[in-house]
């Protein structure tokens, strides 16, 4: 039998792949259409309204300052549920998936680097917060930009994680426990120069093509990587194309938004679904990869490929090699036949 300590060591271990998974609503620094305060239903966390509003219209933080200022704000946690709730809240960086580039917090367990490590909690959040039932809970925090700090935008969230453990997962021969969290996302941006970056690489293709070609489509998969090389959080949108022999499009998607929000310094890794793909063409396949609140900002990368359907290309061979073998075979064999002729005997014709 596991001990209390081995229990929430565990149990802390399995927040990562949650809170990794937890998509905070909201649509990024400037969204073109209003963003939601991340609510589970059960509990929420957001800015905390203004002073005698029930709701607030700030479904995130968003501030700015120079590098050595401070400024102050104010967290609300809700409880919507019949029953008290208690939480351990905590400040953290944000990360974008590797695999999708969905919205991400870090779990309570890393420690923060970037505008997590900035924010302040009171003292009395240094061990648990209990929210009543239908109530609120206020929690003030200050933000200190170090004198360091570089110029960009620095993306982060608050998070109230239920001590509660909600269910159980099979980890091995270890059985771990589920808490939930949800967190409210911080935009900081620290004035100074902009660089807006983004750069598409390793372009690759796979494939599977029908044993007898053109019965069934061939697929192919088109992955590539998108990396925000600048310092602030840009929303991509990236156009598909792929060329056949003598300039032929063989795969032309128009440019379209990937509804995510990808951080400075991240890197993420996509996928095109491609389910009529050639089975016989020399094809380049090119990515183009740009953000509408940035017109300058254009990246492609592309990689070619060989479709040659191996099935049929095989059984020809099979075929050919025999005919080859049975030609070679009677060709022989009629050697043999004339070798084995009776050569006429001339001096007894005469």
């Amino acid at each position: 039998m596991r001990t209390r300590s081995s229990t929430r060591s565990r149990t802390r271990t399995s927040l990562h792949g949650l809170l990794l998974g937890l998509l905070l609503l909201g649509a990024g620094l400037f969204p073109a259409t209003a963003a939601t305060a991340a609510d589970n239903g059960t509990w929420g966390v957001f800015p905390t309204p203004e002073a005698g509003a029930a709701m607030t219209d700030r479904a995130y933080f968003f501030h700015q300052g120079a590098a050595g200022t401070s400024l102050a704000d104010s967290v609300t946690i809700l409880n919507s549920s019949d029953k008290d709730l208690t939480f351990q809240i905590f400040a953290t960086d944000a990360m974008n998936t590797p695999a999708g580039g969905a919205f991400a917090l870090l779990p309570v367990e890393t420690r923060p680097k970037d505008v997590g490590a900035w924010i302040a909690l009171p003292p009395e959040t240094a061990g648990t917060v209990t929210v009543p039932a239908k109530g609120r809970k206020d929690i003030p925090f200050t933000v200190k930009v170090p004198a360091d700090a570089t110029p960009g935008d620095h993306v982060g969230g608050i998070v109230a994680l239920n001590t509660a453990v909600e269910g159980v997962q099979q980890d091995g021969k270890v059985q771990v426990g589920v808490k939930r969290s949800v967190g409210a996302r911080l935009y900081f941006r620290v004035p100074g120069p902009l660089t807006p970056g983004l750069s598409v690489e390793d372009v690759r293709i796979s494939r599977s093509a029908p044993l007898l070609p053109w019965v069934k489509d061939a697929r192919a998969t088109v992955s590539y990587t998108l990396v925000n090389r600048g310092n602030v959080v840009v929303e991509p949108k990236v156009t598909v194309s792929a060329e056949g022999l003598f300039g032929r499009d063989v795969l032309d998607r128009p440019a379209r938004e990937l509804k995510l929000t990808l951080l400075p310094g991240q890197r993420i890794e996509l996928t095109e679904p491609w389910p009529d793909a050639p089975q016989s063409d020399w094809v380049t396949v090119r990515i183009t990869a740009g953000a509408t609140a940035h017109p300058d900002l254009v990246s492609r990368s592309e990689t070619e490929f060989i479709a040659v359907p191996w099935p049929a290309v095989g059984l020809f061979l099979v075929l050919a090699g025999a005919g080859v073998t049975v030609w070679v075979l009677r060709r022989r064999r009629r050697a043999e036949d004339e070798q084995d002729e009776p050569v006429p005997d001339l001096a007894q014709a005469r």
